[in-house]
């Protein structure tokens, strides 16, 4: 029997599988909500057979937007638009999941395609926000220092975030916690240099992802998973390391979260990050291990055998695939067949495919 198809309950949330399709900023938000753009391509990866179904980096407020395209769920309008994406992925056997997002010091920026750099007023950007008023690169906004006001209005966002979500329909809530957005930004020395109750110290600089956590959880219904994904290395000496976010993971685990999404790297420009297959599997094992929380594994994962392996081994709990998943829409279909698995909820319309 395949452990990749393998079921997996969390809380009362139950994946039919271990394969999530990884949030992926799409950039094609018009005033923060999906368009149809989001139905085909979420909707396409919940008929490819994949267990969990995570929309891309969306913001809780409009500064909190990478780009002025990216998505955004922080008025009623833009959750009624994912009403219509989460149904269809629901009638697909699969679970719609959502990634809360602030962008700070990284907002304001171009979308890939259409430039790099920072965006200006004058052409609809805005003023970012950071832990300190540090810039991520040359070209990036220069952020404001926040004050703790800005900090509990943040907290408050992700909140009102979070049960616009379930409304819209979402049954898996993440936290994004990495890749230099904001609450990475905060528990980063790198970037942290605050002199406050949310600096220096290890716990000091954990504090906003924590609170965070602990407000999400005490809003939605217990029966919601709770994710975090935390980048689990800065990939630069004297940065954030694998050994901090082991104790970050046991925190989370302790106000309600229920698994880590093991990935790294995203808040030093052009730090030398060893990539290659599997390369942040060794943090998705070590978490796991360690702080007896659930993990996910991400990370150039790009074949069956390989995703097998990584569940088989206990090394994570789930896989989360990005880029194999835009090349390879039924990644999930074409595993099972390599795999021997039974699948048997292969879309109907499909069958003379199978």
């Amino acid at each position: 029997m395949s452990s990749l198809f393998s079921p997996i309950k969390i809380r009362n949330t139950e994946l039919k599988n271990r394969i999530a399709v990884s949030p992926m900023c799409q950039y094609s938000s018009i005033d923060g909500a999906p368009t149809d753009w989001h139905l085909v391509h979420l909707g396409s990866r919940a008929v490819g057979g994949a267990g969990l179904i995570l929309t891309e980096a969306t913001a809780v407020s409009p500064e909190g937007r990478i780009s002025p395209d990216d998505a955004g769920i922080w008025n009623d309008e833009q959750a009624n638009a994912y009403k219509r994406i989460t149904s269809f992925i629901k009638s697909q056997n699969a679970v719609p999941g959502i990634q809360l997002a602030h962008a700070g010091r990284k907002a304001s920026t171009h979308s890939p395609w259409k430039g790099n750099g920072a965006v200006n007023i004058e052409n609809g950007g805005w003023k970012t926000l950071a832990p300190s008023p540090i810039p991520f690169a040359e070209n990036f906004p220069y952020p404001q220092e926040m004050t703790e006001e800005d900090i509990k209005l943040v907290i408050g966002q992700f909140g009102k975030a979070a049960n616009r979500s379930i409304e819209a329909g979402f049954e898996v809530i993440e936290l994004h916690f990495a890749h230099g957005y904001l609450i990475h930004e905060f528990y980063s020395p790198v970037s942290n240099h605050r002199e406050d109750n949310y600096s220096e110290s290890l716990e000091n600089r954990c504090r906003l992802a924590i609170e965070i956590a602990k407000s999400v959880r005490g809003l939605i219904p217990d029966a919601i998973p709770l994710f975090a994904r935390i980048s689990c290395t800065d990939w630069t000496e004297g940065g954030w390391d694998i050994d901090q976010s082991v104790q970050l993971a046991k925190w989370l685990k302790d106000v309600g979260v229920d698994l880590i999404d093991c990935s790294s790297g995203g808040n030093v420009p052009k730090a030398k990050i060893p990539a290659a297959p599997g390369y942040q599997i060794p943090f998705s094992e070590r978490i796991k291990k360690e702080s007896g929380i659930l993990t996910g594994g991400v990370g150039l994962i790009t074949t069956a055998e390989q995703a097998e392996e990584i569940i088989s081994s206990g090394r994570a709990d789930i896989v989360l695939m990005a880029r194999q998943m835009l090349r390879e829409p039924y990644f999930a279909l074409n595993a099972a067949k390599k795999l021997n698995a039974d699948l048997k909820d292969f879309p109907g319309q499909y069958l003379r495919a199978r």
